[in-house]
């Protein structure tokens, strides 16, 4: 039997073939998905955002895993594989957030964690039996996952090797997907098995991206798993919720397993905008100005993200914002504006109150990344798009570069310093590059094909 694994890409304008070999992030939930894959199944992968996909090579299944931002074009290239007769299966993030509307580009679907489900789908796709709907009951255990990475031979990643030591977060933040998928829960990987996983990963990749959606959601096995890394001397970053920074035991094993940094969702500096989006322990203990000290103190590089969009948000909001950014040396920063994902309260909030714009904006033609999606109430939709835009070019301005980089954090480690400046010009040059770039291939001109 053949299966073809595919990561689609978020979009690209008609004739842009600019994105053939350039660098990406390995695929981990491809590498995932080959690992769990009986051994006498050939498997073959392709990247969208770095390659033409084949679709006239012979297989006998297509793998997609969706994420709400790719839909339409996972929804091309399901088309045109099912166009040829291959059969496609669907999964991921935006499957379980809207498993019907998958459905209507997919032979089958996954609904939850592949771990429970994939070896029936392929003994079913063996067999031409394929169900409609496959849908995982409770959490899966993560013991004895193996990520097959020879899949990505012959592809110019990133030298950043993706590793998941632990799957959701226990945190209910309102507008946030992974609190819907995992219901606020989290599993976590043996230690021995992320190790095992590490030591082979060692000698080829400069620094490991824990890709949790939250490392410290449980502390007390965060720490263990800490102790564990140490003698490994690995750099590493994740990301983590701003709670942790308050315990001075986990920010010394934090420092001493290698930790490089950490990205940070501060989200808001005004309390009513995080007690809307049920993020009030963000203030607690201090609050930022306590947390970010204490991370200093460990040289703990920091990722801040920050969202606008909120009730409480206005055209003043930013600039306090953006000071806050560069007064404390963020090593990178990012301004968003609000987008309210199917499935999370925010976005069952917003259409009671017939604030969406689009019945489901990540389909809708009309609509581009970086577009808001919803009515503010405190500024119209395009002055939060151009506010954010604002933002992120202060952030990135030359002036705000060279300032952060002397910052005793940031040059704390000669490994993490080089790259700062190489990492901050990127970010600069990618400030408005893909403002209104369209979701989906523009050049494509099949039709959506409907499975029965």
């Amino acid at each position: 039997m053949r299966v073809t694994i595919v990561h689609p890409c978020i979009g690209r304008h008609a004739g842009d073939r600019s994105y053939i070999r350039t660098w990406q992030m390995e695929s981990l939930p491809a590498a995932t998905l080959a690992g769990l894959t009986p051994r006498d199944v050939e498997v073959k992968f392709y990247d969208d955002r770095m390659e033409i996909i084949p679709f006239d090579e012979a297989t006998d299944l297509v793998a997609i895993s969706v994420e709400t931002y790719t839909a339409k074009r996972a929804y091309q290239i399901a088309s045109e594989y099912r166009l040829r007769g291959v059969p496609v299966v669907m999964g991921g993030f935006h499957a379980s957030l809207c498993p019907d509307e998958v459905a209507t580009y997919a032979d089958a679907v996954v609904v939850g964690e592949a771990e429970q489900l994939w070896e029936r789908v392929i003994d079913d796709a063996r067999h031409g039996t394929l169900q409609k709907f496959y849908r995982a009951e409770g959490r899966a255990a993560l013991g004895g996952l193996k990520p097959d990475r020879s899949i990505f031979q012959g592809k110019r990643y990133l030298k950043v090797g993706l590793v998941e030591a632990g799957r959701g977060c226990h945190f209910k933040c309102d507008f946030c997907a992974v609190q819907t998928v995992f219901n606020s829960t989290q599993t976590r990987r043996p230690a021995d098995d992320i190790l095992a996983e590490l030591r082979a990963m060692k000698r080829d990749r400069k620094l490991i991206f824990f890709v949790d959606d939250n490392i410290t959601s449980n502390l007390a096995q965060a720490k263990e798993f800490f102790r564990a890394l140490i003698p490994l001397k690995i750099r590493w970053v994740s990301q983590s919720s701003i709670n942790a920074a308050h315990d001075e035991e986990f920010l010394e094993l934090l420092a001493r397993s290698g930790c490089m940094g950490v990205l940070i969702g501060f989200e808001s500096l005004n309390p009513a905008n995080l007690a809307a989006m049920n993020k009030t322990f963000n203030t607690a203990r201090g609050g930022f100005e306590k947390a970010l000290e204490n991370l200093k103190k460990h040289r703990i590089r920091v990722y801040g993200t920050f969202v606008f969009g909120y009730d409480g948000d206005t055209p003043e909001s930013f600039r306090p914002t953006v000071d806050f950014a560069r007064r404390h040396g963020l090593y990178i920063a990012a301004f968003n504006h609000l987008t309210p994902f199917p499935g999370t309260p925010l976005y069952a909030r917003l259409k009671a109150e017939g604030r969406l714009l689009y019945d489901a904006w990540w389909l809708d033609e009309r609509y581009g990344y970086n577009q808001i999606p919803f009515q503010p109430k405190g500024m119209s939709p395009e002055a939060l798009r151009e506010s954010c835009l604002a933002a992120r070019r202060e952030f990135y301005s030359w002036p705000s570069i060279l300032k952060r980089s002397v910052h005793r954090v940031n040059r704390s480690d000669g490994f993490m310093w080089r790259n700062f400046y190489l990492i901050n010009a990127l970010h600069r040059g990618d400030v408005a590059l893909r403002d209104h770039y369209p979701l989906g291939d523009e050049a494509w001109q099949g039709t959506l094909l409907p499975a029965r």
